[in-house]
């Protein structure tokens, strides 16, 4: 019974807005507000560069990756697992500490699939970045991956409900980018 704690505790985890407070300690406006609106590294780097935005990706990842690994070090089964990814992965995108304005969820997913299993996080990493270098574009290098990470997860993982859940996370970044992707439809994306 202990292990579900990890769930609600995942969410809070997650729901700590790294943009945001990286913003606030380096004096630059929130991102809430600016650019996209959308707390998450690249609005970030808009506002504030590359340090800050590397700082907030690094917050956003580390969010994902410390409460999926401390549950795997517990030693809890895939279900409890499953709901720590979801959990902390939501708490991003729902942030119950800023209003509930989060991110788009890229970084945060990163670091659920790293905490799941290592091999797995350097597999859509690299997905990712092949993409990005023969396309130059971040948010199609991130829906790639994001599409392909439930097929690595049932090839590295293969445990149903690790699948599912992923499968969930990819829909949800899917839809969390559907104005990038029209923007690709359109040709319009940078």
């Amino acid at each position: 019974m202990f292990e579900w704690l990890l769930v609600p505790a995942a969410y809070l985890f997650g729901s700590v807005s790294s943009a945001v407070i990286v913003c606030q300690l380096m004096g630059l406006e929130d991102p809430r507000n600016q650019g996209s609106g959308n707390p998450g590294a690249t609005n970030v780097m808009r506002i504030g560069g590359k340090k800050a935005a590397a700082i907030t990706l690094l917050g956003d990842a580390l969010k994902g990756l410390i409460p999926v690994l401390t549950a795997r070090l517990i030693g809890v089964d895939s279900l409890v697992l499953s709901a720590v990814v979801f959990a902390a992965f939501l708490g991003h995108l729902y942030p119950v500490f800023f209003g509930f304005k989060g991110g788009k969820g890229v970084a945060t997913s990163f670091g659920v699939t790293l905490g799941v299993a290592w091999i797995l996080g350097l597999m859509v990493s690299g997905t990712w970045l092949l993409v990005y270098k023969m396309k130059g574009i971040s948010s199609l290098s991130a829906l790639i991956a994001a599409v392909l990470t439930p097929v690595y997860v049932w090839f590295i993982v293969g445990d149903i409900n690790v699948v599912i859940t992923f499968v969930l996370l990819s829909a949800i970044l899917l839809w969390r980018h559907r104005s990038n992707i029209q923007r690709l439809l359109e040709g319009e994306e940078t």
